[in-house]
Protein backbone atom coordinates (compact mmCIF):
# COMPACT_ATOMS: atom_id res chain seq x y z
CA UNK A 1 0.00 0.00 0.00
CA UNK A 2 1.16 3.54 -0.73
CA UNK A 3 0.17 6.96 0.57
CA UNK A 4 1.15 10.29 -0.98
CA UNK A 5 1.23 13.03 1.62
CA UNK A 6 1.43 16.69 0.57
CA UNK A 7 3.36 18.77 3.08
CA UNK A 8 6.49 17.19 4.58
CA UNK A 9 6.67 19.60 7.50
CA UNK A 10 6.45 18.78 11.18
CA UNK A 11 2.74 17.88 11.16
CA UNK A 12 3.17 15.82 8.00
CA UNK A 13 6.05 13.79 9.44
CA UNK A 14 5.08 13.83 13.11
CA UNK A 15 1.36 13.13 12.87
CA UNK A 16 -0.23 12.20 9.53
CA UNK A 17 2.81 10.46 8.09
CA UNK A 18 3.45 8.63 11.36
CA UNK A 19 -0.05 7.14 11.49
CA UNK A 20 0.04 6.21 7.81
CA UNK A 21 3.36 4.46 8.44
CA UNK A 22 1.81 2.58 11.35
CA UNK A 23 -1.02 1.58 9.03
CA UNK A 24 1.47 -0.14 6.74
CA UNK A 25 1.63 2.43 3.96
CA UNK A 26 4.75 3.26 2.00
CA UNK A 27 5.10 7.03 2.44
CA UNK A 28 5.76 9.45 -0.41
CA UNK A 29 6.08 13.04 0.81
CA UNK A 30 5.50 15.89 -1.64
CA UNK A 31 6.86 19.33 -0.78
CA UNK A 32 8.30 22.44 -2.44
CA UNK A 33 11.04 23.03 0.15
CA UNK A 34 14.13 21.69 -1.60
CA UNK A 35 16.32 21.49 1.51
CA UNK A 36 13.64 19.56 3.42
CA UNK A 37 13.11 17.14 0.53
CA UNK A 38 16.86 16.52 0.32
CA UNK A 39 17.11 15.96 4.07
CA UNK A 40 14.28 13.44 4.03
CA UNK A 41 15.80 11.54 1.11
CA UNK A 42 19.17 11.46 2.87
CA UNK A 43 17.64 9.73 5.91
CA UNK A 44 16.84 6.02 6.25
CA UNK A 45 14.53 6.71 9.20
CA UNK A 46 13.34 9.48 11.47
CA UNK A 47 12.08 9.48 15.03
CA UNK A 48 8.90 11.01 16.39
CA UNK A 49 9.57 12.02 20.00
CA UNK A 50 6.43 12.20 22.14
CA UNK A 51 7.20 14.42 25.13
CA UNK A 52 5.15 14.50 28.31
CA UNK A 53 3.30 11.90 30.35
CA UNK A 54 2.95 8.62 28.46
CA UNK A 55 5.26 9.75 25.68
CA UNK A 56 7.29 7.33 23.56
CA UNK A 57 9.77 7.43 20.70
CA UNK A 58 8.55 5.99 17.39
CA UNK A 59 10.83 5.25 14.45
CA UNK A 60 9.41 5.81 10.96
CA UNK A 61 10.87 4.02 7.94
CA UNK A 62 9.80 3.31 4.36
CA UNK A 63 9.52 6.86 3.06
CA UNK A 64 10.88 9.18 0.40
CA UNK A 65 10.19 12.72 -0.75
CA UNK A 66 9.61 14.46 -4.09
CA UNK A 67 10.08 18.14 -4.84
CA UNK A 68 6.71 18.94 -6.43
CA UNK A 69 7.95 22.29 -7.76
CA UNK A 70 10.70 20.59 -9.75
CA UNK A 71 9.11 17.20 -10.48
CA UNK A 72 5.30 17.56 -10.71
CA UNK A 73 5.05 14.66 -13.16
CA UNK A 74 6.73 12.35 -10.69
CA UNK A 75 4.24 13.38 -8.00
CA UNK A 76 1.34 12.73 -10.37
CA UNK A 77 2.74 9.29 -11.18
CA UNK A 78 2.84 8.44 -7.48
CA UNK A 79 -0.73 9.68 -6.96
CA UNK A 80 -1.83 7.52 -9.90
CA UNK A 81 -0.73 4.35 -8.11
CA UNK A 82 -1.41 5.27 -4.47
CA UNK A 83 -4.26 4.11 -2.26
CA UNK A 84 -4.36 7.28 -0.14
CA UNK A 85 -3.57 10.97 -0.63
CA UNK A 86 -3.44 13.33 2.37
CA UNK A 87 -2.45 16.94 2.95
CA UNK A 88 -1.07 19.09 5.76
CA UNK A 89 -0.14 22.23 3.87
CA UNK A 90 -2.50 24.90 5.22
CA UNK A 91 -5.95 25.65 3.79
CA UNK A 92 -4.74 28.39 1.45
CA UNK A 93 -2.26 26.04 -0.27
CA UNK A 94 -4.83 23.41 -1.25
CA UNK A 95 -5.39 25.11 -4.60
CA UNK A 96 -1.77 24.36 -5.50
CA UNK A 97 -2.12 20.70 -4.52
CA UNK A 98 -5.29 20.22 -6.58
CA UNK A 99 -3.60 20.17 -10.04
CA UNK A 100 -1.14 17.51 -8.90
CA UNK A 101 -3.92 15.24 -7.65
CA UNK A 102 -5.97 15.90 -10.77
CA UNK A 103 -3.08 14.88 -13.02
CA UNK A 104 -2.61 11.76 -10.92
CA UNK A 105 -6.28 10.87 -11.41
CA UNK A 106 -5.89 11.32 -15.17
CA UNK A 107 -3.07 8.77 -15.09
CA UNK A 108 -4.85 6.37 -12.77
CA UNK A 109 -6.03 3.06 -14.22
CA UNK A 110 -9.76 3.14 -14.84
CA UNK A 111 -10.23 -0.16 -13.02
CA UNK A 112 -8.15 0.82 -9.96
CA UNK A 113 -9.82 1.32 -6.60
CA UNK A 114 -10.70 4.98 -5.97
CA UNK A 115 -7.97 7.15 -4.47
CA UNK A 116 -8.92 7.99 -0.87
CA UNK A 117 -8.33 11.73 -0.41
CA UNK A 118 -8.25 13.50 2.96
CA UNK A 119 -7.15 17.07 3.66
CA UNK A 120 -5.85 17.19 7.23
CA UNK A 121 -6.01 20.93 7.87
CA UNK A 122 -7.11 23.25 10.67
CA UNK A 123 -10.21 24.28 8.76
CA UNK A 124 -13.82 23.18 8.50
CA UNK A 125 -14.46 20.78 5.59
CA UNK A 126 -11.00 21.27 4.09
CA UNK A 127 -11.37 18.16 1.95
CA UNK A 128 -14.46 19.68 0.33
CA UNK A 129 -12.35 22.73 -0.50
CA UNK A 130 -9.68 20.53 -2.09
CA UNK A 131 -12.27 18.54 -4.03
CA UNK A 132 -13.90 21.73 -5.33
CA UNK A 133 -10.51 22.98 -6.53
CA UNK A 134 -9.92 19.69 -8.36
CA UNK A 135 -13.38 19.70 -9.92
CA UNK A 136 -13.01 23.31 -11.05
CA UNK A 137 -9.63 22.59 -12.62
CA UNK A 138 -10.99 19.51 -14.40
CA UNK A 139 -14.07 21.22 -15.86
CA UNK A 140 -16.12 18.94 -18.09
CA UNK A 141 -13.44 16.26 -17.79
CA UNK A 142 -14.52 15.60 -14.21
CA UNK A 143 -17.46 13.51 -15.40
CA UNK A 144 -15.09 10.83 -16.63
CA UNK A 145 -12.68 11.12 -13.67
CA UNK A 146 -15.03 11.39 -10.69
CA UNK A 147 -15.15 7.65 -10.02
CA UNK A 148 -11.37 7.55 -9.56
CA UNK A 149 -11.39 9.27 -6.16
CA UNK A 150 -13.41 9.51 -2.97
CA UNK A 151 -13.13 12.49 -0.65
CA UNK A 152 -13.60 12.45 3.13
CA UNK A 153 -13.42 15.38 5.54
CA UNK A 154 -11.36 14.93 8.66
CA UNK A 155 -10.72 16.59 12.01
CA UNK A 156 -7.11 16.36 13.20
CA UNK A 157 -5.64 17.35 16.52
CA UNK A 158 -2.06 17.09 17.74
CA UNK A 159 0.22 19.80 19.05
CA UNK A 160 3.42 19.87 17.02
CA UNK A 161 5.51 22.80 18.25
CA UNK A 162 8.42 24.54 16.61
CA UNK A 163 11.31 22.10 16.59
CA UNK A 164 14.62 22.39 18.45
CA UNK A 165 17.78 23.34 16.57
CA UNK A 166 19.62 20.39 15.07
CA UNK A 167 16.63 18.05 15.10
CA UNK A 168 17.05 17.21 11.44
CA UNK A 169 13.95 15.41 10.18
CA UNK A 170 13.07 14.07 13.65
CA UNK A 171 9.92 15.60 15.13
CA UNK A 172 8.88 16.42 18.71
CA UNK A 173 5.14 16.15 19.43
CA UNK A 174 2.77 15.74 22.34
CA UNK A 175 1.51 12.21 23.17
CA UNK A 176 -2.17 13.11 22.60
CA UNK A 177 -3.70 12.95 19.14
CA UNK A 178 -7.13 12.69 17.57
CA UNK A 179 -7.98 11.97 13.94
CA UNK A 180 -11.71 11.76 13.18
CA UNK A 181 -12.69 10.83 9.62
CA UNK A 182 -15.99 10.71 7.75
CA UNK A 183 -17.03 7.08 7.33
CA UNK A 184 -19.69 7.20 4.53
CA UNK A 185 -17.46 8.15 1.54
CA UNK A 186 -15.40 4.96 1.94
CA UNK A 187 -18.28 2.50 2.03
CA UNK A 188 -16.98 -0.91 3.13
CA UNK A 189 -13.31 -0.07 2.46
CA UNK A 190 -11.97 2.63 4.80
CA UNK A 191 -8.23 3.36 4.85
CA UNK A 192 -6.07 1.57 7.41
CA UNK A 193 -5.10 4.23 9.95
CA UNK A 194 -4.43 2.97 13.49
CA UNK A 195 -5.82 5.28 16.16
CA UNK A 196 -8.15 7.15 13.79
CA UNK A 197 -11.87 6.84 14.36
CA UNK A 198 -14.51 6.94 11.69
CA UNK A 199 -17.79 8.77 12.29
CA UNK A 200 -21.02 9.15 10.37
CA UNK A 201 -21.31 12.91 11.00
CA UNK A 202 -18.01 14.76 11.26
CA UNK A 203 -19.32 18.31 11.66
CA UNK A 204 -19.67 18.21 15.47
CA UNK A 205 -16.15 16.84 15.88
CA UNK A 206 -14.63 19.42 13.53
CA UNK A 207 -16.26 22.30 15.37
CA UNK A 208 -15.56 20.88 18.83
CA UNK A 209 -11.87 20.73 17.92
CA UNK A 210 -11.68 24.06 16.08
CA UNK A 211 -13.68 25.99 18.68
CA UNK A 212 -11.87 24.45 21.67
CA UNK A 213 -8.32 23.48 20.70
CA UNK A 214 -7.69 26.15 18.08
CA UNK A 215 -9.63 28.90 19.85
CA UNK A 216 -8.00 28.06 23.18
CA UNK A 217 -4.49 27.82 21.76
CA UNK A 218 -4.74 31.13 19.93
CA UNK A 219 -6.35 32.85 22.93
CA UNK A 220 -3.48 31.71 25.13
CA UNK A 221 -0.97 32.94 22.55
CA UNK A 222 -2.49 36.40 22.19
CA UNK A 223 -2.88 37.03 25.91
CA UNK A 224 0.63 35.66 26.46
CA UNK A 225 2.08 37.93 23.79
CA UNK A 226 0.38 40.99 25.29
CA UNK A 227 1.87 40.05 28.67
CA UNK A 228 5.36 39.59 27.19
CA UNK A 229 5.44 35.85 27.93
CA UNK A 230 7.36 33.62 25.51
CA UNK A 231 6.00 30.10 26.03
CA UNK A 232 2.43 28.83 25.85
CA UNK A 233 2.87 26.74 29.00
CA UNK A 234 4.18 29.75 30.91
CA UNK A 235 1.27 31.89 29.73
CA UNK A 236 -1.24 29.43 31.15
CA UNK A 237 0.69 29.37 34.43
CA UNK A 238 -0.44 32.97 34.93
CA UNK A 239 -3.78 32.81 36.80
CA UNK A 240 -5.22 35.86 35.04
CA UNK A 241 -4.51 34.49 31.58
CA UNK A 242 -5.72 31.01 32.53
CA UNK A 243 -9.01 32.50 33.74
CA UNK A 244 -9.54 34.46 30.52
CA UNK A 245 -8.78 31.42 28.36
CA UNK A 246 -11.14 29.29 30.43
CA UNK A 247 -13.91 31.89 30.10
CA UNK A 248 -13.44 31.99 26.33
CA UNK A 249 -13.78 28.22 26.06
CA UNK A 250 -16.83 28.20 28.30
CA UNK A 251 -18.51 30.41 25.69
CA UNK A 252 -17.53 28.16 22.79
CA UNK A 253 -18.70 25.10 24.75
CA UNK A 254 -22.08 26.74 25.32
CA UNK A 255 -22.41 27.12 21.55
CA UNK A 256 -21.33 23.51 20.93
CA UNK A 257 -23.87 22.23 23.46
CA UNK A 258 -26.67 24.31 21.91
CA UNK A 259 -25.78 23.52 18.30
CA UNK A 260 -24.65 19.88 18.43
CA UNK A 261 -26.22 18.71 21.71
CA UNK A 262 -22.90 17.77 23.27
CA UNK A 263 -23.23 16.91 26.94
CA UNK A 264 -22.03 19.92 28.97
CA UNK A 265 -20.23 17.68 31.46
CA UNK A 266 -18.35 15.94 28.65
CA UNK A 267 -17.43 19.32 27.17
CA UNK A 268 -16.11 20.46 30.55
CA UNK A 269 -13.88 17.38 30.70
CA UNK A 270 -12.76 17.98 27.11
CA UNK A 271 -11.83 21.58 27.95
CA UNK A 272 -9.84 20.42 30.98
CA UNK A 273 -7.95 17.91 28.84
CA UNK A 274 -7.15 20.55 26.26
CA UNK A 275 -5.86 23.03 28.83
CA UNK A 276 -3.71 20.33 30.44
CA UNK A 277 -2.17 19.70 27.02
CA UNK A 278 -1.35 23.37 26.62
CA UNK A 279 0.31 23.35 30.05
CA UNK A 280 2.72 20.55 29.04
CA UNK A 281 6.13 22.07 29.98
CA UNK A 282 7.95 19.58 27.75
CA UNK A 283 6.51 21.24 24.63
CA UNK A 284 8.72 24.19 23.61
CA UNK A 285 5.81 26.03 22.01
CA UNK A 286 5.87 29.81 21.78
CA UNK A 287 3.13 32.41 21.68
CA UNK A 288 4.73 33.78 18.51
CA UNK A 289 4.37 30.51 16.61
CA UNK A 290 0.82 29.84 17.76
CA UNK A 291 -0.29 33.45 17.28
CA UNK A 292 1.05 33.92 13.75
CA UNK A 293 -1.35 34.79 10.91
CA UNK A 294 -3.78 36.82 13.05
CA UNK A 295 -5.73 38.10 10.04
CA UNK A 296 -6.65 34.56 9.03
CA UNK A 297 -7.55 33.69 12.61
CA UNK A 298 -9.83 36.73 12.83
CA UNK A 299 -11.65 35.90 9.57
CA UNK A 300 -15.34 35.07 9.35
CA UNK A 301 -15.37 31.29 9.74
CA UNK A 302 -12.26 30.87 11.84
CA UNK A 303 -11.72 30.19 15.55
CA UNK A 304 -12.93 33.53 16.98
CA UNK A 305 -15.49 35.18 14.74
CA UNK A 306 -16.93 31.82 13.66
CA UNK A 307 -18.14 30.67 17.10
CA UNK A 308 -18.80 34.20 18.37
CA UNK A 309 -21.07 35.00 15.41
CA UNK A 310 -23.13 31.85 15.89
CA UNK A 311 -23.30 32.39 19.64
CA UNK A 312 -24.46 35.98 19.17
CA UNK A 313 -27.15 34.83 16.74
CA UNK A 314 -28.44 32.49 19.46
CA UNK A 315 -28.29 35.16 22.16
CA UNK A 316 -25.46 33.36 23.97
CA UNK A 317 -22.67 35.22 25.80
CA UNK A 318 -19.69 36.36 23.67
CA UNK A 319 -17.87 38.82 25.95
CA UNK A 320 -14.82 36.62 26.56
CA UNK A 321 -14.51 35.76 22.84
CA UNK A 322 -14.63 39.44 21.94
CA UNK A 323 -11.91 40.23 24.48
CA UNK A 324 -9.78 37.43 23.01
CA UNK A 325 -10.18 39.12 19.63
CA UNK A 326 -9.06 42.37 21.23
CA UNK A 327 -5.88 40.61 22.37
CA UNK A 328 -5.40 39.29 18.80
CA UNK A 329 -5.57 42.87 17.50
CA UNK A 330 -2.61 43.69 19.73
CA UNK A 331 -0.43 40.85 18.41
CA UNK A 332 2.78 42.48 17.23
CA UNK A 333 5.43 40.30 15.61
CA UNK A 334 7.76 41.85 13.06
CA UNK A 335 8.59 38.33 11.83
CA UNK A 336 5.00 37.52 10.90
CA UNK A 337 3.81 39.21 7.68
CA UNK A 338 0.16 39.08 8.72
CA UNK A 339 0.93 40.76 12.02
CA UNK A 340 2.65 43.57 10.14
CA UNK A 341 -0.27 43.79 7.72
CA UNK A 342 -2.72 43.85 10.64
CA UNK A 343 -1.00 46.88 12.12
CA UNK A 344 -1.00 48.64 8.76
CA UNK A 345 -4.71 48.00 8.26
CA UNK A 346 -5.50 49.34 11.71
CA UNK A 347 -3.67 52.53 10.73
CA UNK A 348 -5.12 52.86 7.21
CA UNK A 349 -8.77 51.82 7.60
CA UNK A 350 -11.50 53.25 9.76
CA UNK A 351 -13.17 50.95 12.32
CA UNK A 352 -16.08 50.04 10.06
CA UNK A 353 -13.86 49.27 7.07
CA UNK A 354 -11.51 47.18 9.16
CA UNK A 355 -14.28 45.22 10.85
CA UNK A 356 -16.04 44.43 7.59
CA UNK A 357 -12.89 43.58 5.64
CA UNK A 358 -11.13 41.47 8.27
CA UNK A 359 -14.02 39.70 10.01
CA UNK A 360 -16.49 39.47 7.14
CA UNK A 361 -19.31 40.58 9.45
CA UNK A 362 -22.14 42.63 8.03
CA UNK A 363 -23.04 45.81 9.91
CA UNK A 364 -26.44 44.29 10.67
CA UNK A 365 -24.97 41.23 12.43
CA UNK A 366 -25.51 41.10 16.22
CA UNK A 367 -21.78 40.64 16.80
CA UNK A 368 -20.71 43.56 14.62
CA UNK A 369 -21.06 46.37 17.18
CA UNK A 370 -18.94 44.63 19.82
CA UNK A 371 -16.16 43.84 17.37
CA UNK A 372 -16.20 47.33 15.88
CA UNK A 373 -15.86 48.75 19.38
CA UNK A 374 -12.67 46.81 20.17
CA UNK A 375 -11.25 47.75 16.77
CA UNK A 376 -11.86 51.44 17.43
CA UNK A 377 -10.28 51.12 20.89
CA UNK A 378 -7.16 49.53 19.40
CA UNK A 379 -6.90 52.25 16.77
CA UNK A 380 -6.63 54.92 19.45
CA UNK A 381 -3.06 53.77 20.02
CA UNK A 382 -2.02 54.33 16.39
Amino acid sequence: MKAVHFGAGNIGRGFVGLLLHEGGYELVFSDVAAALVDAINAADSYTVHEVGAGGRDVTVTGFRAINSAEHPDEVADQVATAEVATTAVGPTILRFVAPLILEGLRRRAADAAPLQVMACENAINATDVLRDEIVAAAGDEWTSLSARAVFANTAVDRIVPGQPEGAGVDVTVEPFFEWAIERPPFGAHPPTIPGAHFVDDLAPYIERKLFTVNTGHATTAYYGAVAGIERISDALAEPGIAARVAATLEETSALLAAKHEFDPAELAQYRATILDRFRNPALPDTVWRVGRQPLRKLSRHERFVGPAAEAAERGLPVGALVQAMAAALRFDSAEDPQSVQLGQMLRDLDADQFTTEVTGLAASHPLYGSVREIVAEQQVGF
